[in-house]
């Protein structure tokens, strides 16, 4: 059943924009008028493009209201807790004895985001016909990602859709959870960081050249920490639409450079090595990397396949290249084990455990028990940075501020000292 775009009046005279399934717009029109809205224009429908035969000024108006819905997208982006919603919803009602396309036509009704909105609809549409699930998630994989669309078709292969989704849900929050932590604990240091610049931006053009002015008809040498803080703001004041836009330029140099095909491996090497960072961001990647694998490899991805996936799904270039290796080598017929353990990125206790499960034909389970390992170690490791976190930074903006203070400070009590 296509989905219709429509403009309406409802019953208090409120503009309405929105979508709605109907067979035709006359279905359209009556729907709308059991719900007390009045119908005043149907955009188009979400599948279909401008027909044949429209003319000039219908696809002009069209065109600005593609435009309109675009901007309308944008703001309502799909994120990661989204498809953790939908997923579990789905799972439930299919555990529930729903068939499909029933449950895919509840999930459209459900959701609140009209982009995903309308890929339900579309997916709907083609499953309606004929087509699996996991094909018709594939044409938007940019939303769903290779590890969603996989785990699908496995699951659909093997007769447990339902279970598949249930546990692609779990996975899906859990790395949510995660990401939402790690957020949450950079964004304290980034105010903080924000705050304190902007403080000293303020002393160093506003309240620092007033009150050194009264050091200029001074006869005496003023101590290094007064000239370098006068040097400082007068440099401020002077060049302050030089400093600022290059700041802003070397910004989105280095983001761009860390992003880069080049870039980005010599940044991801560097990562590892930094003393505290580094050793967090190396757990973070084996947890994502055993999680996923084990995800994968339960719900009846193939091995080769699920190495693919995993590699793809941990950032840093580094652990990305040694995975991409022992896929390499698993094709030759070597273990898991033997490649991580040689790489030298892999801490001993991954290799040893992915070990004792290719020996014991429970990989899946040893996997997930490292990656519960590390994850708690990780949630350690940010509670501690966290706690750390605030009083360094408080200590840094008051090395800074009295810096400041004892530089205005010292030429006073000099001219007190010359005046007695």
């Amino acid at each position: 059943m296509p989905v219709f775009e429509y403009r309406g009046l409802a019953a208090n005279g409120k503009s309405v924009t929105a979508l709605k399934e109907a067979d035709s717009p006359k279905a359209l029109r009556a729907a709308l008028r059991k719900d007390g809205v009045f119908l005043t224009e149907v955009v188009g429908q979400a599948e279909a493009g401008l027909k044949p035969g429209k003319s000039a000024k219908a696809a002009a108006s069209q065109a600005l209201s593609t435009d309109i819905n675009l901007r309308r997208l944008a703001r309502g982006r799909i994120n990661t807790d989204d498809i953790a919603i939908m997923t579990r919803q789905l799972a439930t009602l299919l555990g529930a004895g729903v068939t499909l396309v029933e449950a895919l036509s509840a999930m459209v009704d459900q959701v609140e985001k009209e982009q995903l909105k309308r890929i339900l609809s579309e997916v709907k549409q083609k499953v309606n016909e004929g087509n699996s699930l996991a094909d018709a998630l594939s044409a938007h994989g940019k939303v769903f990602g290779n590890l969603f669309i996989n785990m699908i078709r496995a699951g659909e292969s093997s007769g447990a859709l339902d279970s598949v989704l249930l546990r692609l849900a779990e996975f899906t929050e859990g790395q949510a959870r995660l990401r939402q932590k790690l957020v949450g604990t950079m964004i304290y240091p980034l105010i903080m960081m924000v705050v304190g610049g902007g403080v000293l931006i303020m002393l160093m053009t506003v309240v620092v050249p007033k009150v050194t002015k009264i050091f200029d008809d001074m006869k005496v040498t003023l101590p290094w920490t007064t000239r370098l803080l006068i040097f400082t703001s007068n440099f401020l004041q002077d060049y302050w639409f030089v400093v600022i836009p290059l700041m802003i330029a070397t910004a989105i140099f280095f983001f761009q450079w860390t992003r880069s095909a080049k870039g980005k491996p010599v940044w991801d090497k560097l990562v590892l090595k930094v003393p505290v960072f580094g050793p967090l961001v190396r757990m973070l990647s084996v947890a994502r990397f055993t999680r996923t694998l084990a995800t994968l490899l339960k719900s009846g991805v193939p091995l080769l396949t699920a190495m693919e996936i995993v590699k793809n799904v941990v950032t840093n270039t580094v652990m990305s290249d040694v995975i991409d290796k022992a896929r390499d080598s698993i094709r030759e017929g070597e273990s898991i084990a033997n490649p991580l353990k040689r790489s030298g990125e892999f801490p001993p206790l991954v290799y040893h455990m992915v070990s004792i499960g290719e020996r014991s034909g429970q990989l899946e389970d040893m996997l997930l028990n490292v990656a519960d390992s590390y994850e708690s170690q990780v949630n350690v490791r940010i509670g501690a940075l966290t706690s750390l976190l605030e009083p360094l930074m408080i200590v840094s903006m008051g090395a800074v501020i009295a810096f400041v203070a004892f530089s205005i400070l010292m030429p006073i009590l000099q001219m007190n000292s010359m005046v007695r």
